[in-house]
């Protein structure tokens, strides 16, 4: 098993004028656990590079999908709810790519492509810098996981 580096903590600014947000290896931003959109913001404004803008994307896609949707950060991550339902989604920054997580993916169609035996339900996207997006599917996979009931921890 190879040796695990403790994670970084840097809380050097993402850019001029950005909250600071101490960043955890990979570059995701540890932000305090809370609820509501503000924490779901300060996480947005200290994702690093490229991932602020995608971040901000995806936070579009999901408030246009599901009116009225749930957020809060839990675990150094977004999660997005339904009231009442539980988190049907949440996205995390890693050093290459943001993930995007849905809880109970293997009820959606198509299921999303990533998945492991040991993730359960769980099935995701990882979306690259340059890599493609099919904003359509998306927002699809968005509004089909927000139908189902949610995770709840």
């Amino acid at each position: 098993m190879p040796d695990r580096k403790p994670a970084s903590r840097s809380a050097t600014p993402v850019r001029p004028g950005a909250a600071t947000a101490p960043l955890l290896s990979g570059g995701n931003p540890q932000i305090p656990k809370g609820d509501g959109d503000a924490p779901v913001q300060a996480y947005i404004a200290a994702m690093p590079g490229w991932t602020q803008a995608l971040g901000r994307r995806l936070d579009a896609l999901i408030v246009e999908a599901v009116p009225g949707v749930r957020k809060a950060v839990r675990w150094n991550s977004p999660f997005y709810g339904v009231e009442g339902q539980g988190w049907f989604l949440s996205f995390h920054v890693f050093t290459r790519y943001v993930k995007v997580s849905f809880f109970d993916g293997l009820s959606l169609t198509p299921v999303p492509p990533g998945g492991t035996p040991r993730g359960g339900q769980v099935r995701w996207i990882d979306i690259c810098e340059d890599g493609p997006r099919d904003e359509a599917q998306l927002a699809d996979w968005i509004r089909q996981a927000a139908a189902l009931p949610g995770w709840t921890p």
